[in-house]
Order: C-alpha cells, then structure tokens, then sequence
C-alpha cells in the first residue's frame, strides 16, 4: 500500500485517492475480487486518512458493493428466464455490460479524474455522502 505522503502542492489523501479509484477500475476490468479485497483493507487501515482519500475509498467500496449486487441481479434473471442455454441469456448478459457494467466503468472513470485533481466526487446513485471538508 501506498504510504499516505504527497508530493509538495498536492492535496492530503491524493495518492491515496488515486489509488483507491486505481482500484476500484482493476476491481471491474482486470482482477475482480482481488483488487476488492485490497480496497478492503485500505479501508481499514487508512480510516484515519484525510477526508479526499477516506471518501474515494468508500465511493470505491460502495460502487464495488453495488457492482457486485447488479451482477448477481443479472445472473439470476438468466437463470430465472432459462438457465445459461436459454434463448434470452445472451440479451440480458449484453444488456447488462451494455448499461450496467459500463455505466460502473464511466463512474470509475470520472472518479480518478477528479482525484488525480485531487477533488472530491461522489458516485451519482450509488455513492456514499461526501463529508463537509472535502474539497470539491
């Protein structure tokens, strides 16, 4: 893990920040649940971070949570529409990375933006409310 310093000019938590959104994108597009488990534990040993890294770490894991939620949701209307050899498995697989999974992407997208920025984003929808002293 990333030890909590910045470079000089850089707000407190920004490398933190970005690599919490680093890997909450692994997490979806790379290595799934290895990368959830490192935000895990970033989780735990940086709740003392300051508020621009501790609130991406927990947009992160709320998104990841949902994330994982929304695949399980599709699963099971594959299986409840006729199993994986069904006639509809392929439009709700499609239908799910088309607006779900890539929606999650964009989200994920947008937050390393703006911690590379070293601002405050909140997922829309699905994210955690920011703190007051985060800076936007």
């Amino acid at each position: 893990m990333p030890s909590s310093t910045n470079e000089p000019g850089e707000r407190p938590g920004t490398t933190l920040a970005i690599v919490a959104e680093s890997l909450y994108l692994a997490n979806l597009l790379l290595i799934p649940g290895i990368a959830f488990i490192a935000l895990l534990v970033m989780y735990r040993r940086y709740r003392d971070a300051p508020p621009l890294a501790f609130s991406h770490i927990q947009q992160t894991i709320s998104a990841s949570l949902w994330a994982g939620a929304l695949l399980i949701v599709a699963n099971a209307m594959i299986i409840l529409l006729g199993g994986y050899d069904g006639p509809y498995t392929w439009a709700v697989a499609i239908t799910y990375f088309t607006m779900a999974h890539s929606t999650l992407i964009l989200f994920g997208m947008i937050g390393l933006v703006r911690a590379l920025a070293g601002q405050c984003w909140r997922y829309p929808l699905i994210g955690r409310p920011l703190p007051e002293n985060c800076p936007k």
